[in-house]
């Protein structure tokens, strides 16, 4: 595991807080869980029927002597999150509705976290990402000044990081959501060590090429810079002026980026999505995330194509990500 990791695990351990993990009947996700039970990281909240989630983990050899399991079914305080939840849904759902509506475990799981039962959840090996951010939406909602959630990657390869936005939620953002996603994605490098210093990207380099697209970035980068002079911003970059100082040198040499940008911000989810998995499987970086930003509470989304390990490192981040939400509230309160 990479000093990031190990690092998280140190910060992670001494508040001990709990995730809750969607899909109890997910072999990764039981073997994630008893890893991070035995390593006495945080306290994992399994979803599913107790019989079935207690014998698939017996089946696979590991223990959850220490991992609470919550089915939905007979859960002691549903009768409090139907309530709630019909209350924070103003009207759009009936007791009945909710009832129904909170057997699906990213529901459940949700209701579990925005009533503080829970203090992150991770979802996604088995769901699409629409099924673990719609809750979320819902329940959870973005922070104050936040228009939408986005999703990022952090990729880690030995000692290498790097932060990848939107790579999951907003296909084609304009310039103004655009700003905000880099501003975002800024403050989540910050939260995981990493001085963050970003890109812009296009397929254009300060004017190199002109189009309704680039224009689109060029005005983000202006309207970034402005709302955050302490960032350092700057675009529209190609990929290559921005990472590498040689030829940053040559096509944007007044750029305080110098061709060591680490935070990069793609123009659409299309560009985002291939360029994090080119960087994966080509590259050989591991991909963490998506991991949601702009939410009031931390709820992370999986690959479907997700590893153990994978599930490992993400329940870090989410746990790394609801201690610093409670010291900021507790700074805010």
């Amino acid at each position: 595991m990479s000093d990031l990791f190990e690092t998280i695990k140190g910060q992670v351990k001494a508040d001990y807080p709990s995730i809750v993990f969607a899909e109890g009947e997910d072999d990764r996700i039981l073997k994630a869980a008893a890893k991070l039970s035995q390593d006495k990281v945080l306290k994992p909240i399994v979803v599913g029927n107790k019989d079935k989630v207690q014998e698939k983990a017996n089946s696979l050899g590991v223990s959850f002597e220490d991992v609470d399991i919550y089915d939905p079914s007979s859960y002691k305080n549903f009768d409090k999150l139907v309530a709630a939840f019909v209350e924070r849904r103003k009207g759009k759902e009936t007791e009945e509705s909710a009832k129904e509506k909170l057997q699906d475990p990213n529901y459940f799981g949700t209701m579990l976290v925005y009533l503080d039962y829970a203090d992150g959840l991770v979802s996604g090996a088995a769901h699409s990402t629409g099924d673990t951010v719609r809750p979320a939406l819902q329940i959870i909602k973005t922070k104050p000044g936040i228009q939408k959630t986005s999703g990022v990657f952090i990729m880690v390869k030995e000692e290498k990081k790097f932060v990848f936005a939107d790579c999951a939620i907003n296909i084609s953002p304009n310039a103004e959501e655009l700003a905000e996603i880099a501003i975002s994605t800024a403050e989540t490098a910050k939260a995981f060590d990493i001085d963050p210093k970003v890109a812009m990207l296009s397929f254009s380099t300060k004017g190199s090429a002109s189009s309704m697209e680039t224009q689109k970035v060029s005005e983000a980068t202006k309207s970034a810079q402005q709302n955050r002079p302490d960032l350092v911003i700057d675009g529209e970059f190609q990929f290559d002026a921005a990472f590498v100082p040689a030829v940053a040198e040559k096509k944007a040499p007044d750029s305080p980026l110098h061709g060591e940008a680490n935070v990069f911000i793609f123009p659409s989810l299309e560009s985002g999505n291939l360029g994090y998995k080119i960087a994966q499987r080509l590259g050989g970086y591991d991909a963490i995330g998506p991991i949601l930003q702009g939410l009031n509470k931390p709820v992370n989304d999986l690959s479907r194509g997700c590893s153990t390990d994978d599930v490992y490192k993400l329940a870090l981040i989410t746990a790394k990500q609801a201690i610093i939400e409670k010291k900021t509230q507790l700074i805010n309160s």
